[in-house]
């Protein structure tokens, strides 16, 4: 009897000297303490109450922004609008995913391997041939899922070999299957011109899936485990921008330089990107979420990241004021001049003066001075989507903490800033326009925000600011 309390105390003994935490209740996972990093690109925005609305006069009698006192938590900010460089990464990426995927289902329905050569280097790595080298989760996944047609995407989930580079132009193309692969994701020759083979971004999809929290409300039900499925959504859309609006919106003005070289061309590269629509610049969010949190788990950073997202209608107008109770620009105001005459913002001064701010269209996402919290461009240049539906009377009944006015469902979004094309009434912070979620403009941008984790207190907020 005596030795089995001898060995138990030893074993207990040891066991709490494994653990290191002395048989204490630390702080966090093994005594860790979460400490939250800037974005780059981002600024602080600490949270705080303020008063959202119309203080000033409502010259076009919209009456849909009542004064009303709002408290919102700490959030980071985009200091600029999305730029078309960082969403043509965005594009790039998911031409690159489509382009490998495709490759990788030809290898396999042909049966060929990297020791194959050609078209095989591109297979999936998880086949047979590379089953000694996957890892027991991969075995299991390939042998009852990738291998069987359980779901309704064979491929779905199948990893790519990302090493392997892509052809850059027709005359390395492996052999024949990889061009014939190449031939159906590009411009068929006879719509090309001069010779020149363009990409078909009918082609480029992006697909994700997002839980909608909006259906939890009402439902009283407490086994919410097995309806779990029924808040997830899935979004499968094309994410190029739509040139087109150039021409489309300006039908007799001579705008083909601004279809034909805005987005891609270097020379617009920080320039915000347009013709973007609702559910575009919410499918840009949510890669980025992907693309940060991909990153942070080849650095071993396993705790995931808030996501990326567009920012609530009362964030954008409590980020706008920069801190300023009560003005009526970014800025503060009244006026739109400096004490030297120079414009605040683009936008459009006088009826039909488009160029006496310094741009006649868009301007580079930090062509002018910033306000409080480091923002640039948050009157003018382009206006920007939010999170929350539109209607006129929203305010009346929204909540004073945190409110979001969100539904999926509802067509009107809230556009917000003002841009190049509008009179200086827009670039009020607290002027609120709409536009409907599938339409995209030549003067509607966005950018994103992400939620603080922790504490929103001010003392907390400073020492991540540093």
């Amino acid at each position: 009897m005596k030795k089995i309390i001898t060995l138990g105390a030893v074993l207990a003994l040891a066991c709490s000297c494994g653990t290191g935490d002395r048989g204490e209740l630390l702080n966090g996972v093994e005594g860790k303490r979460w400490s939250s990093d800037k974005p780059h690109g981002m600024s602080l925005i600490p949270g705080g109450t303020f008063t959202m609305g119309q203080t000033n006069e409502d010259f076009l009698g919209a009456q849909d922004a009542p004064t009303k006192t709002v408290t919102v938590g700490s959030f980071y900010m985009d200091e600029t609008e999305v730029t078309n460089n960082q969403y043509r990464k965005f594009v790039e990426w998911v031409k690159d995913s489509i382009t490998r995927t495709k490759l990788a289902i030809a290898a396999d329905d042909m049966g060929m391997t990297r020791e194959s050569g050609g078209i095989g280097e591109y297979a999936f790595l998880d086949n047979e041939e590379n089953e000694d080298r996957m890892t027991p989760y991969q075995k299991y996944m390939y042998d009852n899922y990738y291998s069987m047609d359980m779901s309704d995407d064979l491929y779905s989930g199948r990893r790519l070999n990302k090493k392997v580079r892509l052809a850059a132009t027709p005359d390395r193309y492996p052999d024949e299957y990889y061009v014939e692969v190449m031939d159906s994701l590009y411009i068929p020759a006879s719509e090309t011109y001069n010779g020149v083979t363009t990409f078909d971004v009918s082609k480029l999809k992006f697909q994700y899936t997002y839980v909608d929290l909006d259906g939890v409300i009402g439902d009283n039900s407490e086994n919410t485990r097995s309806k779990r499925s029924r808040h997830l959504k899935t979004e499968s859309l094309l994410i190029y921008p739509d040139t087109t609006r150039w021409i489309k919106e300006f039908q007799y003005s001579y705008n083909e330089p601004m279809h034909n070289d805005y987005f891609w061309h270097e020379a617009f590269g920080e320039y915000p990107v347009v013709g973007v629509n609702w559910h575009q610049a919410r499918a840009f969010c949510a890669w980025r979420t992907m693309y940060k949190n991909e990153y942070r788990k080849t650095r071993r950073q396993t705790q995931e990241m808030n996501e990326y997202r567009l920012p609530m209608e009362s964030e954008w107008e409590y980020a706008a004021r920069g801190g300023l109770e009560g003005g009526m620009y970014p800025w503060g105001g009244p006026y739109t001049t400096d004490e030297k005459g120079c414009f605040m913002a683009n936008f459009k001064p006088t009826r039909f003066d488009y160029a006496t701010d310094g741009a006649l269209y868009t301007a580079e996402a930090r062509a002018y001075p910033p306000n409080g919290y480091n923002l640039y461009n948050m009157a003018g240049n382009v206006a920007e989507w939010t999170s929350s539906s539109y209607d006129q009377s929203s305010y009346d009944f929204m909540t004073s903490l945190k409110p979001r006015n969100r539904s999926t469902e509802s067509p009107l979004k809230v556009v917000r800033g003002g841009s190049w094309r509008d009179a200086a009434y827009f670039l009020q912070v607290a002027t609120r326009d709409s536009e409907y979620a599938d339409s995209s403009r030549s003067y509607i941008g966005f950018r994103t925000v992400k939620s603080v984790s922790g504490s929103y207190s001010r003392m907390n907020v400073s020492k991540m600011a540093r």
